[in-house]
């Protein structure tokens, strides 16, 4: 779950724990009112921990084995692995016995394992 998912999860958990519940009972519930507000508060508060037990990002566990060759050219990309954008992702990256990458021309990158960028 992306960290504005979680964000957005909790504060509505956190309106839906307090509000209704709240007015219902400082007008004098009677017992169907009494009963609403527990089982809105008792959702609320399930959605709040479930929020707060999410991995951020979410966990991804990626792995590569004998991944044959990357050919870029004319400034193309080839990655014939896993690709991390800018190091994202909380899991692990792992790659084993990766072919050969070749990259011809200005701006190419050709990568045969993991790439970080």
């Amino acid at each position: 779950m992306s960290r504005g998912w979680k964000i957005t999860v909790i504060v509505v958990a956190a309106v839906g724990i307090v509000s209704t519940p709240l007015i219902w009972l400082l007008d004098s519930p009677d017992a169907g009112q009494l009963a609403g507000a527990s089982v809105q508060a008792a959702v609320g508060i399930a959605a709040l921990v479930w929020a707060l037990f999410q991995t951020p990002g979410g966990r991804t566990d990626d792995t590569v084995v004998h991944s044959g060759q990357a050919r870029a050219s004319r400034g193309g990309r080839a990655v014939t692995g896993v690709r991390r954008p800018r190091g994202r992702g909380n899991g692990s990256a792992k790659t084993e016995r990766t072919g050969d990458a070749t990259a011809d021309g200005d701006g190419s990158s050709a990568v045969s394992g993991i790439d970080y960028s």
